[in-house]
């Protein structure tokens, strides 16, 4: 189904009669994805735009302070800076600014949109990029200090000449892992005690066909052991109490997003966990939470310690590491926070 099949102008109204809806909720309430949501203000406020790294990335810097927004289904990731290190990549993109640090993949940006909305007395004004399901893979949102002119010059030159509302649009297309049945544990094994960086386990897991859960159920409590569901809340609030700089991951298929210092402003609402600090926003499903790991990987410089949580369908919702000084093991203050959460002794290994 598309936006223009649903009719444009009464998901238009639609919005306009619930203005506090959020737009994922109405496209959900319409059965169509948000891409096709935001398709049908074409002509009203959104523009097709092209989603070419190159034509896109290295003009950031002129919008100046934005918030730059990275969520998948449970968690939201939001950092306030400016885009002013753009790394090209083929496969693989990065930006490695001091506040915005991104992993991005450009096969999966595959529609893109300016938009431009009023909001009460203001007008809100962003980048919106979806993959090919039409889910968000990222957002760039101005702010009060973000130079409204670049915005508006970048959003004509990036313009596409198709601004048709319907989008050609595929489901998601589910991974299989051939070995999640049978995990070769022996060469999981030798594998994982052989890492000399933590980037390496990616690779490990593609060798041997197996996704990240099957992988730390496996592989033994001296490298993954699963924690009590209270343990992020936990983590949060001990990070916070010292001051530990941490990183905090949150992504989806197209792009990741990385917070790298400490946390400070901690407060559970409901089901959401939220850090509310001045340049960096995290709201996490606490509720969608299925399974909470606490992980080990060897490195030439000792072994890196994270926390990783997974929904009940298996994908990765958010990774917490602790912030390492270039060249050095891990933080112990890092160490003995992950070492010490709430157990569950469910480790399948032997």
């Amino acid at each position: 189904m598309t936006a223009a099949m649903v009719n444009a102008e009464h998901i238009r109204q639609f919005k306009l009669d619930n203005p506090k809806m959020r737009e994922r909720e109405i496209a959900k309430h319409f059965g169509i994805s948000e891409a096709e949501y935001v398709a049908a203000w074409l002509g009203h406020g959104a523009t097709r735009i092209a989603t070419d790294f190159e034509l896109i990335f290295p003009r950031l810097e002129a919008l100046g302070e934005v918030l730059a927004l990275t969520r998948n289904e449970s968690a939201v990731h939001e950092k306030i800076g400016v885009y002013d290190r753009y790394i090209q990549g083929k496969h693989a993109a990065m930006m490695l600014g001091e506040l915005i640090d991104m992993r991005m993949f450009p096969k999966h940006w595959v529609f893109g949109f300016a938009v431009e909305m009023a909001a009460g007395d203001a007008v809100k004004r962003s980048f919106q990029f979806f993959d090919a399901a039409g889910d968000a893979v990222h957002k760039i949102h101005l702010r009060p200090a973000s130079n409204v002119e670049a915005w508006r010059a970048l959003a004509g030159e990036l313009a596409l000449a198709n601004q048709s509302s319907s989008l050609q649009t595929s489901a998601s297309v589910l991974e299989v892992y051939e070995n999640d049945a049978a995990v070769p544990h022996t060469e999981l094994r030798e594998r994982w005690e052989a890492m000399t960086d933590t980037h390496q386990f990616v690779g490990i897991l593609r060798k041997l066909k197996i996704s990240r859960l099957a992988a730390l159920s496996t592989i033994g409590d001296d490298f993954a052991w699963r924690l009590d569901h209270d343990a992020v809340a936990l983590l949060m609030e001990q990070v916070a109490e010292i001051a530990v700089p941490i990183m905090c991951f949150i992504g989806n298929q197209g792009c990741i997003q990385i917070h790298s210092g400490p946390i400070k402003t901690t407060k559970a609402m409901g089901p959401w966990l939220n850090v509310m600090d001045e340049t960096f926003h995290m709201h996490l499903r606490n509720d969608r939470l299925a399974e909470i790991w606490a992980v080990r990987k060897p490195t030439d410089k000792g072994h890196v310690t994270s926390l990783e949580a997974y929904d009940a369908d298996g994908n990765l919702v958010i990774q917490f590491f602790g912030k390492r000084i270039e060249g050095q093991d891990e933080r112990v203050e890092w160490r003995a926070i992950v070492e010490n959460l709430p157990r569950l002794a469910t480790s399948k290994a032997a």
